[in-house]
C-alpha cells in the first residue's frame, strides 16, 4: 500500500516537472523503507522526500502523520513549514542582481542600503550573504537558537537597524562564520531598495509567479485551512505541538516560508537548470570562501557549502526539521543530484542532515561513501552488542569503504557525535570504541571515547582514556621531532 501510494505521487510529480521520469521500483521501495526506518528510529511525526538526478525524479514519497493527535496521514501535497529555506529565495534574488551587474558583491552593502549602523558601513554584500559579517542577532534567542515566540519584534527594518546601532560586532568581519538572521535582513533591505517594492512582492514576481508555485507562501496569514502539517518538537521522549513563530513581514527573506514538496522541487529544478540564475554565474558564486585566518567559510552565496566524495554540495536547512542539498561534479551540466527532505518534527529532534545523508546512502552508495558509512554506523550503533562485533565491524569497514585513513577516522568520529546527539550516549560509545579498534594509535579516537564516557558520568574511565590519549599525543610529537 505504501509503495503504491509512493508511485502514484511519483507519477503526479513527473507530470509537473519537465524531464522527470519514473525511478525503478527497487529504488522506490528502498527509499520508502528508509523513510520508515527513519520514522521509527528518530520518532519523526511526518515526512516527505524528493530525490532527482539530472532533472529526472527518482523518488517522491511521504510517510507518517501530518497531525499526530488526529492521525492525519501526510502526503506529498501537504504544506510544510520550511523555515530558513526562505534564505534560498533571497539568495537567488541577490544572485540575479549580481548576474545583471546591478550589485557588486565586493561593494559595501551601505552603497545600496541606507541607514545601516555605523559599524556596518564597510561590510561587503558578500560578507552578509555568507554570514561572515560578524553583525549581532536582532532578536532574543531561546536556548535552541530560535526566536522567542513571545517577543515583540521592532516595527520595521529601520527600527531594527537603529536598535543595533550601539551593539558591537561579534567578531572582526571576514575572520569567522556566524549564522545570524540579521545578515539576511540587510539583503532584504537591499532588494527592497533596488526594486522599490516590499520583499514579498519581489519574491512573488521573480520566483513564485514565474515558476507557478501555487502552493508556496511567505508567512502563515494566507495559508489554507486544510492540508498544512502541524509542527512538533521532541520533549521528554514525546512529540509536543509547537507554534510556529509569527515573523514580521520584513523577516520573510530569512524565515516564514511554507510550501509543498512539489513546489520545492520546482524551485530546485529551476535553480539547477539555470532558469533563475545562469549556470555560469552559479559555478562562479558556489565556491568555498577563504576567511582572513585561512580557514574555509561555511557558505557560498548564501548556500551552505561542503563536499561529499567527488561532489560539491550546496543547500540549506530549515531549523532541524527540513533540508535541501544539491550535489554536482564541477559543473551543473553533468552529474547533478537534488535531495529535499521535509519533516514536521521528531521525538529526538534529529538533525535534517542525518536524514538527507541516509537517503544519499540508499540512492548512490558508491558516489557518497561518507554518508553510506555514517548510515552503516548508525545501524551498528543500535544493534545489541555481541562478543568481538567491533572487530568484525572494523574488518567489514576496511573491506567495503574506499576512504583513506584520515578521511575514515574523521568520518567515524563525526558519525559518533551525530549518533550521540540524535540517539544517545550508549549507541555513540559503540561508534567511538569502533574508531579506537580501527585507529588504536590515534590520540583523537581515544579522546573522543573519553569525552563520551565523561558525558555518561564514568569519570574514572574517562580519566584513564584521556591519559592514554595524552600519552599517544606525546609519542606522536616525539616522533615528529626526531
Amino acid at each position: 500500500m505504501i509503495l503504491k501510494r509512493t508511485m502514484t505521487m511519483l507519477l503526479a510529480l513527473a507530470l509537473l516537472l519537465p524531464g522527470a521520469a519514473f525511478a525503478d521500483e527497487a529504488l522506490s521501495a528502498a527509499l520508502t523503507r528508509q523513510m520508515e526506518v527513519n520514522r521509527q528510529r528518530y520518532g519523526i511525526a511526518g515526512q516527505a522526500l524528493l530525490v532527482a538526478h539530472n532533472g529526472e525524479v527518482l523518488f517522491c514519497g511521504a510517510d507518517g502523520e501530518a497531525d499526530v493527535e488526529r492521525h492525519e496521514r501526510v502526503t506529498a501535497d501537504h504544506v510544510f513549514a520550511a523555515y530558513s529555506l526562505s534564505k534560498l529565495f533571497a539568495s537567488v534574488l541577490i544572485m540575479q542582481l549580481v548576474e545583471q551587474g546591478q550589485v557588486d558583491l565586493d561593494a559595501p552593502a551601505s552603497a545600496y542600503v541606507p541607514g545601516l549602523p555605523k559599524a556596518w558601513q564597510a561590510i561587503r554584500v558578500r560578507e552578509f550573504l555568507d554570514h561572515t559579517s560578524g553583525v549581532p542577532e536582532y532578536f532574543a534567542q531561546r536556548q535552541d537558537g530560535a526566536a522567542s515566540t513571545a517577543m515583540a519584534f521592532p516595527k520595521d527594518l529601520p527600527a531594527v537597524f537603529a536598535s543595533l546601532a550601539d551593539t558591537p560586532l561579534q567578531f572582526a568581519t571576514g575572520t569567522d562564520t556566524r549564522y545570524t538572521q540579521s545578515n539576511f535582513l540587510v539583503l532584504t533591505a537591499l532588494l527592497e531598495a533596488h526594486y522599490g517594492k516590499p520583499y514579498a512582492q519581489i519574491a512573488d514576481e521573480r520566483i513564485m509567479r514565474k515558476l507557478q508555485l501555487g502552493h508556496t507562501w511567505l508567512g502563515p496569514a494566507a495559508l489554507p485551512k486544510q492540508g498544512v502539517v502541524r509542527s512538533y518538537v521532541g520533549k521528554d521522549g514525546r512529540l509536543v505541538p509547537e507554534q510556529d513563530i509569527d515573523w514580521p513581514d520584513y523577516a520573510h527573506g530569512h524565515a516564514g516560508l511554507y510550501l509543498t514538496l512539489d513546489d520545492l522541487g520546482r524551485f530546485l529544478k529551476a535553480v539547477t537548470s539555470g532558469e533563475l540564475v545562469g549556470k555560469a554565474t552559479l559555478r562562479r558564486l558556489w565556491q568555498p570562501r577563504t576567511l582572513a585566518n585561512g580557514r574555509r567559510g561555511g557558505f557560498a552565496a548564501g548556500w551552505e557549502y561542503g563536499e561529499s566524495g567527488a561532489y560539491r554540495q550546496v543547500g540549506h536547512d530549515g531549523g532541524t526539521r527540513v533540508r535541501v542539498r544539491v550535489l554536482f561534479q564541477g559543473s551543473l551540466d553533468g552529474d547533478v543530484y537534488v535531495f529535499a527532505y521535509l519533516t514536521n518534527g521528531s521525538v529526538r529532534n534529529v538533525w535534517s542532515r542525518v536524514l538527507v545523508g541516509s537517503a544519499m546512502a540508499v540512492v548512490a552508495p558508491k558516489q557518497f561513501p561518507a554518508e553510506t558509512l555514517s548510515e552503516a554506523l548508525v545501524r551498528y550503533a543500535l544493534q545489541a552488542p555481541v562478543k568481538d562485533d567491533a572487530q568484525a565491524q572494523a574488518g567489514s569497514i576496511r573491506a567495503q569503504h574506499l576512504l583513506n585513513d584520515a578521511e575514515l577516522e574523521r568520518a567515524i568520529n563525526t558519525a559518533g557525535y551525530s549518533v550521540r546527539e540524535n540517539l544517545g550516549i550508549d549507541p555513540a560509545l559503540r561508534v567511538f570504541e569502533l574508531n579506537t579498534v580501527l585507529f588504536p594509535d590515534s590520540p583523537n579516537t581515544w579522546d573522543s571515547l573519553a569525552e563520551a564516557h565523561a558525558a555518561k558520568g564514568d569519570q574514572d574511565k574517562a580519566k584513564a582514556l584521556y591519559e592514554k590519549a595524552h600519552r599517544l599525543a606525546g609519542r606522536a610529537k616525539a616522533g615528529e621531532a626526531r
